[in-house]
């Protein structure tokens, strides 16, 4: 009998309904999750059947609408009878500072590029000075894959990329993206990186929240900008939020399907 989330027949004690399912992923995982991490690991769970051809956006709906469950922030839910805990925990409570919020936004976007990185199997690096920066339960160290960045062109060069936010790099050892997440620093200091580096056939993108959109469309205007104008892209928190979940998504497919 397939597994949904109405109560146990006689005929199914045995099984897990598809909530029973994410909350069980969420428990283990410290209570709480990222939806990209419940789409992988929500569909292993033991007695659980997703007989449903949307699997994905059952998980959603659960999380959305189970009163059990509560939005930590986008992308991110937890167990909402760990409510207090997990705030605590992330220093994301009332207690906690604007710094102490402010650090937690950095990092958990930060290490939501890194994901996505490495889901598409590039390699990933975070500067010395964030290493050590908590990701969930993890440090972003724990999640890159590179302790050390390559010399890649002139030291001068590799030096100023190696302080951007996140880079991804290429089977060829070559930087193919450079991330700048923007939670509350001035955009155009990271704007002045990516014009030093104008020269590689890399994507550039300031990830900030939506309402800074206009602050970056105002500077990239800038005849300073003007030879990157045309490179560097915006990408609101949502947007990455999304694209998280859709590359978990697609990778929980393919080995679903065994592609």
């Amino acid at each position: 009998m397939d597994c949904d989330e109405s109560t146990l027949s006689a005929g199914c004690l045995k099984t897990m309904t598809q909530h029973q399912a994410v909350e069980r992923v969420m428990q283990e995982n410290g209570g709480y999750a990222t939806l990209g991490y419940l789409y992988q690991a929500a569909l292993k769970v033991p007695g659980c059947n997703w007989g449903t051809k949307t699997p994905f956006a059952s998980i959603r709906k659960i999380v959305q609408i189970n009163p059990k469950f509560f939005k930590i922030k986008l992308g991110l839910w937890g167990l909402s009878e760990a409510r207090e805990s997990i705030l605590k925990q992330f220093s994301i409570d009332k207690n906690a500072s604007p710094k102490e919020k402010e650090e937690f936004g950095h990092s958990y976007y930060q290490g939501l590029v890194v994901e996505i990185g490495n889901l598409k199997n590039y390699e990933t690096f975070v500067p010395s000075q964030d290493r050590n920066r908590p990701f969930l339960s993890k440090k972003l160290s724990d999640i890159a894959t590179l302790k050390q960045f390559y010399d890649f062109t002139y030291d001068n060069l590799v030096n100023r990329a190696k302080t951007i936010d996140v880079t991804w790099f290429n089977e060829r050892h070559l930087p193919c993206a450079f991330f700048e997440i923007e939670h509350s620093t001035d955009i155009q200091n990271s704007l002045l990186k990516f014009i030093d580096l104008q020269d590689f056939q890399a994507k550039f993108r300031i990830v900030a929240d939506a309402s800074r959109r206009r602050e970056f469309e105002r500077k990239i205007l800038y005849v300073a900008f003007r030879p990157i104008s045309s490179v560097v892209q915006f990408m609101d928190y949502e947007s990455l939020s999304e694209f998280h979940s859709k590359i978990s998504e697609s990778v929980a497919l393919e080995r679903r399907l065994m592609l």
